[in-house]
Formats: C-alpha cells, sequence, structure tokens
C-alpha cells in the first residue's frame, strides 16, 4: 500500500523539529480561535435574527458538514499530489467568512460565511497534520498532540474573547479577527516554504511503512471501531460546545458572558486535556489512552446533568479534560493502521469529527426545542459507554 504513495509523505526528520511544531501549532490555533467564535456568538446571532434552536443547529450542521465532506478528498487528493501551498490558499477562504459573517444581514448569509469557514477547514486540518507528522522526528503522538493542543487553545479562547470582544459591541466587532486570520496566513507561507523544501528533498524516496502487517478486513474493522468512538466524543463535545451556554443560561439564570466564561472554562480544560493523549500514548500505547479517556469519563458525564452550578462547572472541566486526551491517539493509532495515507486519515478522521460535531447539533437542536435542553445532557451523558469497544482494537506494541 506504501510504494503506492511514494511522494505522499517525506521521511520524518532524525530529531523532532519543535519550531515547526510550533508554527502549525500556533496555525491551528489561530483557525480554530476563528471558528469557534461561530459557536460563541450563537446567542447574539439568535437574538439579531430570531433563531430557534433547530435554525441555531443548522449553522453548526453548515460549517461542519461543509468540513467533513470535503476533508478526506481533500487528504486523498493530496497523499498523491501534494500542495504544500494549499494551507495559506484554505485560510482565505476562512478570511472571506469572517468578513461575511461580520457584515451579515440575513440568516442565509450567516449560512454560507459558515460554509466558507468549513471549507477553509476542510483544506488546512489533513495538510496540516501531514506537516506534524513530517517535523515529529518519530514521536507521532507527541507531534499529534501539540498540534492538537493549539487548535483546542484557540477553540477556548473563541468564547472569551467573544465576551470580551464581540458580545458587548455586536457581531459587527467579529471583523477585528480577520487581523488573526491575516496572521495565519502569514505564518503557513513559512510552513508552506519548509514543506516545499521536505518535499524536494524526499525525491524519490519511498514513504514510512508499516511497523505491522494487519489482514484488511482487520484494518477496516479497527477503523470502524475508531470511528464510532469518535462518534460518542464529538456527539457529546458538541452537546457542550454548541448549548452549554443556552443549559447554563437556562438552568442556573446567567448572563450570556458569564456563560460564555464556562463554556471557556470547559474548552481551556480540553486543549490541556489535548497535551497528555499524545506523549502518554507514545509511551503505555494508544490503546490504553483510547480506554481510559472515552470509558474513564462515563461517570463524570453521568453526574453532570444533577449537579449544581459549582459542580457543573467542575465535572465539565475534569470531562473536557479526559476525554480530549483522545483523539491525537486515535488519529496516530489509524495512521499508523494505514501508512502511506497520511494525508487521507486525517482528512478521514478530522472531517468525521466535523461532521459527527454537525450532525448531533442539528439532532440536539430538534431535540431542544421539542423536549428541553435538559433532556440533551441526559441523553448525551450515557455516549461515552461506547468506548467499550476499544475492548476489540487488536494490540500490538505501539498500540
Amino acid at each position: 500500500m506504501a510504494s503506492e504513495h511514494t511522494l505522499s509523505t517525506p521521511p520524518a526528520p532524525r530529531r523532532t523539529l519543535f519550531k515547526v511544531l510550533g508554527a502549525i501549532s500556533l496555525a491551528h490555533l489561530l483557525n480554530d480561535m476563528i471558528q469557534s467564535l461561530i459557536l460563541a456568538i450563537y446567542p447574539l446571532l439568535a437574538r439579531d435574527f430570531s433563531l430557534n434552536f433547530v435554525q441555531v443547529g443548522l449553522i453548526t450542521l453548515t460549517y461542519q458538514v461543509t468540513a467533513s465532506l470535503l476533508q478526506p478528498l481533500i487528504g486523498a487528493w493530496t497523499d498523491k499530489r501534494p500542495q504544500p501551498w494549499s494551507l495559506p490558499i484554505g485560510m482565505g477562504f476562512t478570511l472571506s467568512g469572517l468578513v461575511m459573517l461580520a457584515s451579515a444581514q440575513s440568516y442565509g448569509m450567516v449560512l454560507v460565511a459558515a460554509a466558507l469557514v468549513g471549507t477553509g477547514s476542510s483544506v488546512f486540518h489533513p495538510e496540516s497534520s501531514r506537516v506534524a507528522r513530517m517535523a515529529s522526528g518519530g514521536r507521532h503522538g507527541l507531534a499529534q498532540s501539540l498540534f492538537q493542543v493549539g487548535g483546542n487553545v484557540g477553540s477556548s479562547l473563541g468564547p472569551l474573547l467573544a465576551a470580551l470582544v464581540i458580545a458587548p459591541y455586536g457581531k459587527g466587532n467579529v471583523a477585528w479577527f480577520t487581523l488573526a486570520a491575516l496572521l495565519a496566513i502569514v505564518v503557513l507561507l513559512q510552513i508552506s516554504r519548509w514543506y516545499q523544501a521536505q518535499q524536494r528533498s524526499a525525491g524519490g524516496r519511498p514513504a514510512e511503512t508499516s511497523v505491522h502487517a494487519l489482514p484488511r478486513g482487520k484494518v477496516a474493522a479497527a477503523v470502524a471501531i475508531l470511528l464510532v468512538l469518535i462518534f460518542s466524543k464529538y456527539f457529546y463535545l458538541t452537546s457542550i460546545s454548541s448549548y452549554y451556554t443556552f443549559y447554563l443560561m437556562h438552568k442556573f439564570g446567567l448572563a450570556i458572558q458569564d456563560a460564555q466564561l464556562h463554556l471557556f472554562a470547559f474548552l481551556f480544560a480540553v486543549a490541556a486535556g489535548t497535551v497528555i493523549g499524545g506523549p502518554v500514548g507514545d509511551k503505555i500505547g494508544r490503546k490504553a489512552v483510547i480506554w481510559g479517556s472515552i470509558l474513564g469519563v462515563l461517570p463524570f458525564t453521568l453526574l453532570l446533568p444533577h449537579a449544581d452550578l459549582a459542580w457543573t462547572g467542575v465535572l465539565s472541566v475534569i470531562i473536557g479534560f479526559v476525554l480530549a486526551s483522545a483523539f491525537s491517539a486515535i488519529l496516530v493509532y489509524a495512521q499508523e493502521l494505514m501508512p502511506g495515507r497520511i494525508g487521507m486519515v486525517s482528512g478521514l478522521f478530522f472531517g468525521f469529527a466535523f461532521g459527527m460535531g454537525g450532525v448531533g447539533a442539528a439532532v440536539l437542536g430538534v431535540v431542544a426545542d421539542h423536549q428541553g435542553i435538559d433532556v440533551v445532557y441526559d441523553i448525551c451523558a450515557w455516549l461515552p459507554a461506547l468506548g467499550i469497544l476499544t475492548l476489540f482494537l487488536p494490540n500490538n506494541r505501539h498500540h
């Protein structure tokens, strides 16, 4: 399988290139900070355009599905034809979406803006994940965690900045964040130059090869299990990222800005947890990390719907920290199952994660409208129980 993609991924440098990893993580921070602004200003959009929960969910669905449908296709294409300069081009789509969101005069324009941001994300994630692996020096879990933590820190900053910069003055202030997109383009231009140099130096040398040889059927079954685990993780995360502010405002009577600060605390915990999963997986095995992060969070998700405000804050931070450690381990596990297809695997898993987030937002919006926001958290509390499927993943010294 690797021989079919001899130019897809140059051999990793012998040492971990933290300068490159830092740069791609910064770009991920800026990219995901911009994306999270859409989630953070949902209450403002709902007020300005008189939206119900279903319409709010459709904004997330538009963004997430745009990203999820394109990412695997872009990843598979760039496995065969690497596109170093696609990174700043993708950020250009995000910049366009920001400008449109700031000036949107209708709900339809908001949906188009969300689609543009989703398109930018679909270009960014597969190629930037490849860059992280190229710069890993063999420490793949660490590299993916550093890459992921940038995105999660950015996601946590979105609500905080929305509370400070946008909520008091209106959605027009979204335009200030075009500066972040421009900075990301500058950073990505430098990364693209390094990426192109790596491609030239690789020449015709073969891509990395597998550390094990599982039959195709077992690989397919393992990937299916990993996708189910991604479903459980991101469907649950959507219940908080899209509706946590509404839940806190409804159940505890919090103001918009106070609810956004609670969302920031949760998302910051997600960022902190992301740092742990990759390097721990490098040392003790990725399967163990997947076990602990998904199934291990179940007691806390079951308690959350019954907690008071103080314990809701504490439990949400614990849930975010523990659950976040799974993604880096899952992604690297999948990349090792299908070496030579780094872009396709990254696109598939990032895309599926975003797709599940979008579908989750729409489905949970319907539940919230018809049954109440509290029911959303009663249902989602059981999703981490799917972590039991980790039992059926194959073992080897890396996993």
